[in-house]
């Protein structure tokens, strides 16, 4: 199958400037929501490892899920997400107890949330961390919209 890249954000929809009130005439161009993956294990991770995942600058980060083959397991079973090798800025201890697909929040730590709603002015890596040593072994998917560029 082919491949198609873009090299900046893909926004869809037919009305592209507001002239009145009424559908049709409100615009309704919206931006399309990306996704990328990575293979992550529980094995030895005692210290935060690259996904190999990068953001672009300003996008908005609108879910992060794990698709689990092998549960986390351990006294620990769970596995934060981050911009650097300290791996919580995103998700702090989000437990992976089950196989199948889990998905991972900011919680309510307003740092956190913030760096949801916006990645920051350059493009960020994804690192993943797991609590302890096990045999978990999954696919993380961060989706996000490119450079939306928010505040709250």
């Amino acid at each position: 199958m082919g491949t198609t890249t873009f090299t900046g954000p893909v926004k869809a929809g037919n009305v592209l400037n507001t002239t009145g009130t009424a559908a049709g005439s409100v615009k309704n161009v919206g931006s399309v929501v990306l996704a990328q993956s990575a293979a992550v294990t529980q094995a030895g991770t005692a210290t935060a490892a690259s996904t190999g995942i990068c953001i672009p600058a300003n996008s908005h980060i609108v879910a992060i899920d794990v698709l689990a083959t092998v549960a986390w397991s351990g006294a620990a079973d769970t596995i934060s997400i981050g911009t650097t090798s300290a791996a919580n800025q995103l998700v702090s201890a989000g437990a992976l107890t089950n196989i199948g697909l889990t998905q991972l929040t900011p919680g309510t730590d307003a740092t956190r949330t913030a760096k949801w709603i916006d990645v920051g002015t350059s493009d960020v890596l994804i690192y993943a961390l797991s609590a302890n040593t096990g045999a978990g072994v999954g696919v993380v998917t961060v989706y996000y919209v490119q450079a939306e560029n928010l505040t709250a």
